[in-house]
């Protein structure tokens, strides 16, 4: 690497270290759930970064992950396929380092999203299929003589899962003075599956009896290639829950790590996010409502055991970004979606101790 490269790698990497340590922790907030007795539930708020995400932390990985291994340059641009969440955070660090920033997202991603990667300077290349997001941004990088990030290759090795302030090490640590300070189940959905294998490997090396769930939305190939050991299976559609499910098997998600699967449906995802938004008094996204179904699956196996204990499940995003879909009900009812006898249902779980239909599809949650 040449001198004068190599001197603006490190002032980058002094640049990103430095915004960490001005940002605090991410909350965990307890959710009383009387349906659940001898079930404690928690929420790690990752809505709270400055980019309101989970991706901020993917985000300032992948960047450091980038510069130690020499693949940025001064003035060369970053490219990154993504769902909108990644994108958003990939800008705000771009901007940081004086980087131009290309988002290639799936023409449906919410306008929020789209106007929030503008706002840090990012511009937005949307296509029609899903699909080819990743052809697209090889092509945009190939063309600029920029890097595409490619977020679903790299999200688990990028993350420093051994401590360093990761997700697990911060759940731990806040967990430490509460009822039952070491979790039963940490429930998380899947994007790229970086966070899964943080979770999971973070439990392993510290020698915890924490077990992981994924959480994995409708249109999405995640749960069938858990379920069958195919990776190779594919769809022809992105999913509706932004952020979540993929039509590929990513090579970040593992599912080693991995000890039990639920397959969400796309309006019981939407049911449980209104029905967290409603129990917190602010709007969350769909991905959160969708670990919220896993943790309540989750957390009726363990009566059905006769466990007592402590569940985390990961808050994904804030709902601002979905003001246009989940939160409009011309757009939910353009998609068919009648949520009223769903997020009732959600609440009889969570507060009266009735069970979810058994048409939601699990693996390793039984026994």
């Amino acid at each position: 690497m040449p001198a004068r490269t190599r001197a603006w790698s490190c002032e980058a990497i002094r640049i990103i270290e430095a915004d960490f340590q001005r940002s605090a922790d991410t909350h965990l907030i307890p959710l009383e759930m009387p349906g659940l007795p001898g079930i404690d539930l928690y929420l790690k708020d990752e809505s709270s970064h400055p980019t309101g995400s989970l991706k901020h932390r993917l985000a300032r990985s992948l960047f450091l992950y980038a510069l130690c291994n020499g693949w940025l340059k001064p003035g060369a641009p970053v490219i990154e396929a993504s769902s909108g969440s990644t994108a958003i955070s990939e800008a705000y660090f771009a901007r940081l380092l004086g980087l131009p920033f290309i988002a290639v997202m799936p023409a449906t991603t919410s306008r929020e999203k789209i106007a929030q990667i503008a706002f840090y300077g990012g511009q937005s290349h949307l296509v029609d299929d899903p699909t080819r997001i990743y052809a697209e941004s090889e092509r945009l990088a190939r063309e600029s003589g920029g890097h595409f990030m490619d977020q679903f290759t790299y999200a688990e090795r990028a993350t420093d899962w051994r401590a360093n302030n990761n997700i697990a090490e911060s759940i731990f640590q806040q967990m430490r003075h509460e009822r039952f300070p070491e979790p039963a189940w940490l429930v998380s959905s899947a994007g790229t599956g970086g966070t899964l294998a943080t979770l999971g490997r973070f439990a392993r090396y510290r020698r915890h009896e924490t077990r992981v769930l994924c959480a994995d939305a409708e249109r999405s190939v995640f749960f069938d290639a858990y379920r069958s050991g195919d990776r190779s299976l594919t769809l022809d559609c992105g999913s509706r829950i932004e952020g979540i499910g993929r039509p590929r098997v990513e090579a970040s998600f593992l599912p080693s790590v991995i000890d039990a699967m639920a397959k969400v449906p796309d309006a019981w995802s939407l049911a449980a996010m209104y029905y967290l938004a409603e129990r917190l008094g602010r709007h969350v996204g769909g991905s959160s409502g969708t670990n919220l179904i896993g943790a309540l699956l989750a957390g009726r196996q363990m009566l059905a055991n006769g466990e007592s204990g402590s569940l985390v499940a990961i808050l994904c995003d804030a709902g601002e970004r979905y003001a246009t879909t989940y939160y409009d009900p011309k757009w939910l009812s353009e998609q068919g979606y009648q949520l009223a006898p769903l997020i009732e249902a959600v609440r009889q779980c969570a507060e009266a101790g009735v069970a979810l239909p058994a048409t939601i599809e699990t693996v390793g949650l039984q026994g």
